[in-house]
């Protein structure tokens, strides 16, 4: 992650005692899930996938892309590299105080990537889903192997094994802020989700098909359970972290450590768990249990002491600094915020409209042109061109979802990626 270190799995963190209730356990996550202070710092989270230019249909092994993370020297801007369950390469950049730093050091680190994966005869392909080839995880972790098995058993195993293998984003963390403005400040986050969605939906194919969606990523997490991936429901309307608590216990338990992961195959809510209505391994759950449980919840925004915003498409070099510049700046700074809020309003739950049509629903067309006008005023020099380019885009309705439909329509999808792929932007 990109303001934490992930705590490693040993046999203490089992034995850390019990929850003593449901109770326990939500007091504990509205505690924790955020980080009083000011804002100001930004880490990026990049996900690419990986393809061979020679042979798209073809996936890459395991081995293979692990033999080019290998050779990869330590990355210029301190980004972390991991692989993803289907063959994606994610850069997980620190975080640094202020969006242009952040933007900088990531794009150098993403550049240097792309070298290394050329040298092998391998591209990174910057899009939402893949559009060409089946749906397949080829990382071997017991992680994943479990989650697969857990889709499977809850009847979600295609499109939980589409969102694992065959989605890319782009995620943003950001500080929570000071503790009077979270309430504010997280509402926002999840009403610039829409807007944010259409202007960076970019996956209008899923394995070989268009599907009829602007943003495919987000109709992949749609159709999973939103329990686990829906939006964050603000039931209490004023503590975010009373929000997050409910959420995470109503959710289902989706694996268990003993001590590997174990998938659990019938639906369990997390408080059933807590208050002992039923056991896991002949135990209630310890605090790491919880902590491992949160990591298994993914909706559009995320509270882990920073907050998580998961909505972007993952999207080629020219456009997402731009893109990542806008939705910074609407949440940071506090007159862009203001401006920001009034415009999402009417569209701040339009969630499916905005992943299927995009720019083309009238009041989404209106909040994006205001959204990234605003942004565009506070764009420092260096993202200029960046930024007037996608001003553009968005005042004649286009997202990068049109560019890549034009060109498979013109030259077909085993082409068009293998473009990609080899650089051709």
């Amino acid at each position: 992650m990109a303001f934490a270190v992930a705590s490693q799995h040993d046999a203490a963190c089992l034995a850390d005692g019990e929850l003593g209730s449901a109770s326990a356990a939500a007091q504990l996550i509205a505690d924790t899930c955020l980080s009083d202070g000011p804002v100001g710092r930004v880490g990026l989270e990049i996900e690419a996938h990986c393809y061979d230019p020679a042979d798209p249909h073809r996936r890459p092994a395991w081995d293979e892309i692990s033999d080019v993370l290998e050779s990869v020297p330590a990355m210029p801007g301190g980004s972390l590299i991991t692989v993803e369950p289907g063959g994606a390469v994610e850069l997980s950049g620190p975080p640094a105080h202020g969006v242009t730093s952040a933007i900088d050091a990531i794009a150098k680190d993403q550049a240097e990537l792309g070298k290394a994966f050329a040298a092998a005869g391998l591209g990174l392909v910057s899009l939402g889903a893949d559009p060409l080839r089946p749906t397949k995880r080829i990382n071997p972790g017991a992680r994943y192997r479990a989650m697969e098995e857990f889709f499977t058993a809850s009847n979600s195993g295609a499109a939980g094994a589409a969102m694992m293998t065959a989605t890319a984003s782009i995620q943003v963390n950001l500080d929570a802020g000071p503790q009077a403005g979270w309430a504010d400040r997280v509402r926002l986050a999840h009403a610039l989700g829409p807007t944010m969605v259409a202007i960076a939906a970019n996956s209008p194919l899923l394995s070989g098909t268009f599907s009829g969606w602007q943003s495919t990523r987000q109709q992949v997490w749609s159709r999973l359970d939103s329990a686990r991936c829906g939006p964050i429901l603000t039931a209490s309307g004023e503590d975010p972290g009373t929000d997050w608590a409910r959420y995470a216990l109503k959710a289902p338990v989706m694996l268990m450590h003993s001590p590997e992961p174990v998938p659990v195959t019938h639906r369990l809510p997390f408080a059933d768990w807590a208050d002992g209505r039923e056991l896991l391994g002949g135990r209630r759950p310890t605090r790491y249990d919880l902590e491992y449980h949160l990591t298994t919840l993914f909706p559009p925004v995320r509270p882990r002491q920073w907050l998580e915003i998961r909505y972007l498409d993952s999207l080629p070099a020219t456009i997402w600094p731009a893109v990542v510049f806008t939705l910074v700046t609407l949440l940071d700074d506090p007159v862009a915020a203001g401006i920001a809020a009034d415009a999402v309003e009417p569209v701040a739950t339009a969630w499916d409209t905005a992943a299927r049509i995009g720019l083309d629903d009238p009041r989404i067309h209106t909040a994006a042109n205001r959204c990234v006008a605003v942004a565009a005023e506070r764009a420092p020099a260096e993202l200029d061109e960046a930024m007037q380019r996608l001003v553009a885009a968005v005042e004649q309705g286009r997202c990068p979802a049109d560019d890549i439909s034009d060109r498979v329509i013109e030259n077909g999808i085993a082409a068009t990626v293998t473009q990609l792929a080899l650089g051709d932007l």
